[in-house]
């Protein structure tokens, strides 16, 4: 059976509604029963990074070369989360997933690793964040949050308390990766960049995935040491070497479409 443009190669039903796996040109992709992509592998490539904004969710590696610590919020089919396993061999992972049909097909479909650096939490990540703020206070370099659906941000994300915890769960400079959608002039959009702007203190900056409809959103901690732009110039082209991803573009899209809180962050 062919959809989305694909081979149907498995298709499932959980409380939450339709998962369905579809492989076009080498690229097995996960689908919550509509076209957009929710994660992605290319079969015969499996540690790179598919889906554009998923790559653009790197950017963050500007700023920090390596996570102790980090917490996935969403894990889909897992790309960040092997990502940082496959790359960082001293990291510890948590990840929370809301649906555990989806943690399962990560593992079964996505190549998703059994590791020990690794546990996955089946929780609704806003209600798992907002009950930690004391227990896991200042424990991670990074908070990743990539909580959509077919729906749209996920509810119980979508408040201020849900930033002012992963504010909290961040040590005093870690980083806030957070995968927005629908643009700038999204009202949905424009109150977390709100909610986000004022908890972080307006050290945040935004990176449109060019293309898309997403924006990834990078929200730093108070004791955010400041960047040499000339320095991360450098840095960029190294990354981009070394990974295979186009850092040098994320940085000119970050001062491009940052102007009014790019030099908070860093000098010229």
């Amino acid at each position: 059976m062919h959809k989305y443009e694909g081979l149907l190669v498995y298709q499932s039903h959980d409380d939450d509604g339709l998962l369905e796996i579809v492989e076009r040109d080498g690229v097995r992709s996960l689908h919550f029963g509509s076209y957009p992509r929710q994660s992605s592998i290319r079969l015969h490539e499996p540690h790179k990074l598919e889906l554009d904004y998923v790559r653009a969710m790197t950017s963050w590696l500007l700023f920090k070369e390596t996570p102790d610590d980090a917490l996935i919020i969403g894990l889909g089919g897992g790309s960040i989360t092997k990502f940082l396993l496959h790359h960082f061999p001293d990291c510890r992972l948590k990840a929370v997933e809301y649906r555990k049909s989806v943690a399962k097909i990560a593992r079964s479909h996505f190549g998703l690793p059994l590791d020990p650096r690794l546990k996955i939490i089946i929780d609704d990540g806003g209600r798992y964040v907002c009950q930690r703020t004391e227990s896991h206070q200042a424990r991670y370099n990074l908070v990743i949050v990539d909580a959509f659906d077919h729906e749209g941000m996920a509810v119980s994300i979508s408040n201020d308390a849900f930033f002012a915890a992963c504010k909290a769960l961040l040590k005093d400079d870690g980083i806030l990766v957070i995968n927005l959608w629908g643009g700038t002039g999204n009202p949905l959009f424009q109150q977390v960049a709100l909610w986000i702007g004022q908890i972080f203190n307006w050290k945040i900056i935004f990176l449109p995935v060019q293309g898309k409809g997403n924006l990834i959103g990078l929200a730093f901690n108070d004791k955010t040491p400041l960047h040499s732009f000339q320095a991360l110039k450098t840095r960029a082209n190294a990354l981009e070497q070394h990974y295979q991803i186009e850092f040098t573009r994320f940085l000119k899209d970050l001062k491009k479409h940052n102007a009014s809180t790019f030099n908070q962050l860093i000098t010229p």
